[in-house]
């Protein structure tokens, strides 16, 4: 089977750190975030997908330049412009040759969902498309699906305002699609299919969706992929004052700093006596002598932070 994976987004909620790499080229427990995603197809038999790129699309060529990662062939299919989703999966699609029932993915989703069972629930149910389906706390931010008990689309509801939504069942953002799916896509121009192509299909009982409680991650802020780092770690390396944090091997820690439940990337510098909690701190970056950096901060590539510098929530450099 193959995939077609949605990674052409800009990445604006987890700047400054993506002012230099697209989201899902960070990593995620060591390892791109991409990677944690094409393994998880590759183990549901996907042997091909196709990217679907807009921005900053040389990352992932340089980073894969045969094609492949995690046992699975890779496809680009580059944007000129912007399409939003429906269309970014019909120009990727079509690029990548997909003539036959194919799985769409979200690039900043790390899950554990069954994508096989998905499979055939769609293919039992005979639909056009399915939707996974996953509970969260606070619908409003996402698409809610409710459903019958066959589980048919009764509606599409994109992010309804807090307290209004009819389920706590949101868009999980995989998708098992027919190819007849894209002949609904108009070419040309920026397509939703969350707002156009979706609730096309529930008024003709075509799109069906099944639940799960696999554990997701939608990892697109700086606390989720905080969140998913910690959880796909391994935590360490051990280091006196580094508790529950992933730290990158040619990352330093000078004696007397404290790191915790946080991530620091390749290059990046604790300075003695610094502490660091609850943040990011990006490709290279350094922590000044005594500085405080708290409160799910993130330190873009490169930045200096002076010593003894106090900062929570930052986000420095400033994003333009």
């Amino acid at each position: 089977m193959k995939a077609v994976v949605l990674v052409g987004g800009e990445g604006t909620r987890l700047r400054p750190l993506t002012l230099t790499v697209p989201k899902q080229m960070l990593p995620v427990g060591g390892r791109p975030m991409i990677e944690r995603v094409l393994e998880w197809l590759a183990a549901h038999g996907v042997e091909e997908a196709v990217l679907s790129l807009g921005y900053r699309p040389d990352a992932f060529l340089q980073a894969y330049p045969r094609g492949e990662a995690c046992g699975v062939r890779l496809v680009y299919a580059v944007e000129d412009s912007p399409l939003d989703t429906a269309g970014a999966i019909r120009f990727a699609a079509l690029q990548g040759g997909v003539s036959e029932r194919f799985v769409v993915v979200n690039g900043d989703v790390l899950t554990d969902l069954d994508v096989s069972g998905l499979v055939r629930f769609h293919h039992e149910r005979r639909a056009e498309a399915s939707i996974a389906l996953t509970p969260v706390d606070d619908p409003s931010r996402y698409g809610v699906v409710p459903t019958d008990e066959r589980g048919q689309v009764l509606a599409f509801i994109e992010k309804p305002p807090p307290g209004q939504a009819p389920t706590n069942l949101i868009n999980a953002g995989t998708y098992v699609l027919e190819p007849s799916v894209l002949d609904r896509i108009p070419s040309g121009r920026k397509v939703s299919i969350e707002r156009e192509t979706f609730p096309e299909m529930v008024s003709e009982g075509r799109l069906y969706a099944l639940g799960s409680d696999a554990a997701w991650v939608d990892a697109g802020t700086p606390s989720t992929l905080l969140a998913a780092n910690l959880a796909y770690a391994p935590l360490g390396p051990p280091h006196a004052g580094v508790t529950a944090s992933v730290v990158a091997d040619d990352a330093s820690v000078a004696p007397g700093a404290v790191v915790q439940r946080s991530v620091l990337m390749a290059g990046a510098v604790i300075e003695a006596g610094a502490e660091v909690a609850d943040s990011l701190v990006g490709p290279g970056a350094r922590i000044g002598a005594g500085a405080r950096v708290t409160g799910c901060s993130v330190i873009g590539q490169g930045y200096a932070v002076e010593p003894g510098a106090e900062l929570s929530e930052a986000r420095l450099p400033q994003p333009v």
